[in-house]
């Protein structure tokens, strides 16, 4: 027999999720089922809160107390720095293997690299700059019409000054 309903319980569920797109209820039924929760519910409520994200997988944090969900969006750095390359929405079935080849200002990195501070291992976040410098780099954008990479030697050797806040 399982254990008693606590209803001041919170669990935590992480799941990757499509931007503005209903997640698979199959994918979501093995984690949300046994908390009592509907699959096909939680996957409207995750399309409803990635609106934003169109297009771009993202981590989606399900916060269950008392048998109600909150949706809470956790960007990857990778995923801001594609929505600050500010594409059009795509089609994820029909076009494959898409080059991000735009270019993005330092503020964004700086967008960027203060959303992803806390869940950063750096101490200071000139650290945290180089960690999306390095995002970007994978990405295959430029950063102000420069690599990326050059921008993080510049960090490294003190040319370029991050202020620390």
């Amino acid at each position: 027999m399982p254990p008693k309903f606590d209803p001041n319980e919170t669990k935590v569920v992480c799941l990757r999720a499509v931007g503005g797109e209903v997640a698979a209820t199959s994918a979501l039924a093995p984690k949300v089922g046994p908390l009592g929760l509907s699959p096909k519910k939680i996957g409207d409520d995750i399309a409803k809160a990635t609106q934003d994200w169109k297009g771009l997988k993202v981590t989606v944090q399900l916060t269950i107390q008392n048998r109600q969900a909150k949706v809470s969006v956790v960007p990857s750095a990778a995923a801001l720095i594609i929505k600050a390359l500010k594409e059009p929405p795509r089609d994820r079935k029909k076009v494959k293997n898409i080059k991000h080849n735009g270019n993005i200002t330092m503020d964004d990195i700086m967008n960027a690299a203060r959303i992803m501070r806390p869940r950063s291992m750096s101490k200071e976040l000139s650290g945290v700059v180089k960690e999306i410098l390095g995002t970007a780099q994978s990405v295959g954008c430029t950063v102000d019409g420069m690599n990326p990479h050059d921008i993080i030697d510049q960090i490294s050797d003190g040319t370029m000054d991050i202020a620390a806040e």
